[in-house]
């Protein structure tokens, strides 16, 4: 019994020593952190974007500028969280470097990136596309916050804020009566 004890107290010792040198990343990151979030607030600063706020959490937002005149789709349909859309893309890191685009695809159709909201992207991208209209184009600035935070993929350094480039296009499956 005190041999567990011990070991208990040595895992938790551990976990607070570990807690107190820091989070390396976040100090390895530093000058591409703190890039990123000064761009992101000279974008925010800059009055060409207007700050979009998650319905679900009202700490989560995006920066979000449209390219049509939303009167003229102010009528079509928007998506809904759990809604596939078919959307057309491109997504660069704020220095303008692309990291990804649907204009590579041809399946389902040419150019179109087919995906469930609440379970195929990031959250960035469900706050943006729940707030436009089929039809809509819109330049969608995500902090890192909403996009893939501390974690990197592909060429996507840790605290990347991230733009992106979208038309809704369709939302797939979707029937009127």
């Amino acid at each position: 019994m005190k041999k567990f004890f011990y070991i208990i107290m040595m895992a938790a010792s551990l976990t607070v020593l570990q807690s107190c040198l820091g989070d390396t990343k976040w100090d390895e990151y530093k000058d591409w952190r703190n890039a990123n979030d000064e761009w992101y607030a000279q974008q925010l600063a800059s009055g060409q974007y207007t700050q979009v706020v998650a319905s679900w959490d009202n700490s989560a937002q995006v920066l979000m500028r449209w390219h049509n005149d939303t009167m003229a789709t102010r009528d079509n349909l928007k998506p809904l969280i759990s809604s596939t859309v078919d959307v057309k893309y491109r997504g660069r890191l704020y220095d303008n470097t692309v990291f990804d685009s649907s204009y590579t695809r041809t399946t389902p159709a040419d150019s179109i990136f087919r995906v469930r909201l609440n379970s195929g992207v990031i959250e960035g991208w469900m706050i943006a596309l729940t707030h436009m209209h089929v039809g809509d184009s819109c330049s969608v600035i995500v902090p890192y916050q909403q996009g893939y935070g501390s974690s990197s993929t592909g060429t996507i350094d840790p605290y990347s804020v991230l733009l992106f480039d979208i038309k809704l296009v369709d939302i797939y499956g979707y029937k009127t009566n």
